[in-house]
């Protein structure tokens, strides 16, 4: 929750983010929560150590640390209540084995990044779970697809690869009256600029690890629920002994603390640096839902209320030559798989492998970009050496 002399004020996501957690007061004057390392808590008393609810009782569930992580989380994405875990992938498995039992179905969107798929396929799949992908653009119509087995549906709007925008509150206007959870992953857009929750969804999931943490040094994960599902993600987060190492989340609180400003220059940077590359030579297709290009921009001007970093970019027909002359000598753009940090990025992706639900045919190599805080003018200039020489090779 927010401090003491916050409590009870409007605030705008930004105060949020530079006050909630924070306790000076308890925490001998320091500005932020210090790192709080340890296993075992000590107890004074015999009603102390019996207590049914102590505040904290071992390191693994939880330390000022922590506390101050989820309550900055819950408080902008107007949950119940936030878990924290060590990764966004092990949030992501966390909220998803709150919600399932073994013959329960689960919807996935088809545009679900690979590691996502992973633990559907491999992990849940073999505890007995049923796992069907859908059009990413089904929207109302998913209607058709649920049985009386479908306990879950997964969102990734926009997908993170190929940045479909899903209709939300049309796919839990038939979910909800029918007790199907829904789980959003959030990464691209943060809570600043999407609110799962307030459309339908009822538990919202991060990669802590790209925009939260904002540096590309810590693994991280968070999952927030609302009051139906709150109880049941916190109880299987205790039985599955989920935590995150105080120091990653002393990183992530410090990261947060920026958050809103750098996700105001990573929108108008992408969307930018994406517009301009729409009319480059060499680029088939531009994909980022803040173009009017984009088949879904009315959706994201209607839900979202700003962009995240990273786009996809379609390349003309060349051969691997070509793209591996554009990528070895690029300047500034590094090739990672994460995605969220200070440093521009690059990775060559192929969705056309993990697609089942729909075909991608789109010809041509493809790439994604995160668009970090140098120069655009630099960016810009690495960028149209890149594609003079994917061209030219």
């Amino acid at each position: 929750m927010v401090d003491d002399k916050t409590a009870g004020m409007p605030l705008n996501p930004e105060t949020i983010l530079t006050h909630a957690g924070r306790h000076p007061e308890r925490d001998r004057g320091y500005v932020n929560t210090p790192v709080y390392r340890g296993s075992t808590i000590l107890f004074s008393t015999l009603d102390d150590l019996e207590s049914p609810e102590p505040r904290y009782d071992y390191g693994r569930t939880g330390n000022p640390s922590s506390s101050a992580v989820e309550d900055l989380v819950t408080e902008l994405e107007g949950a119940a209540g936030t878990v924290l875990a060590p990764s966004g992938l092990s949030a992501i498995s966390l909220a998803l084995m709150s919600v399932l039992n073994a013959g329960d179905e689960l919807l996935v969107s088809d545009s679900a990044y690979q590691p996502t798929r992973r633990v559907a396929d491999g992990v849940l799949a073999r505890m007995g779970v049923i796992v069907r992908y859908f059009d990413p653009r089904i929207g109302g119509g998913i209607e058709t697809l649920l049985t009386d087995k479908t306990r879950a549906i997964f969102i990734e709007s926009p997908g993170s690869i190929t940045f479909e925008v899903q209709d939300l509150p049309a796919i839990a206007a038939v979910a909800g009256p029918r007790n199907i959870a829904i789980v959003v992953d959030n990464s691209w857009a943060t809570p600043l600029y999407y609110h799962p929750l307030a459309l339908g969804a009822d538990i919202v999931v991060h990669a802590g690890t790209k925009m939260f943490v904002g540096h590309s040094d810590a693994m991280f994960g968070t999952a927030s629920a609302n009051a139906k599902w709150f109880a049941a993600l916190k109880d299987t987060h205790l039985r599955l002994g989920l935590c995150a190492s105080p120091d990653d989340c002393f990183i992530a609180a410090r990261g947060m603390r920026t958050l809103a400003l750098r996700m105001k220059e990573h929108s108008v940077r992408s969307t930018e640096v994406a517009g301009w590359l729409e009319g480059r030579p060499g680029v088939s297709k531009v994909i980022h839902p803040a173009l009017a290009s984009h088949p879904d921009h009315a959706l994201f001007l209607r839900d979202f209320s700003g962009a995240g970093s990273v786009f996809s970019v379609v390349l003309e027909p060349r051969p691997r030559a070509a793209l591996a002359a554009m990528v070895d000598g690029f300047r500034l753009f590094s090739m990672g798989w994460s995605w969220g940090g200070f440093e521009s990025l690059c990775l060559p992706v192929h969705p056309e492998k993990i697609r089942t639900a729909t075909s991608w045919t789109e010809p041509g190599n493809m790439l994604r970009f995160h668009i970090g805080l140098e120069g655009v003018e630099d960016i810009k200039a690495d960028l149209d050496a890149a594609l003079a020489r994917y061209r030219a090779a």
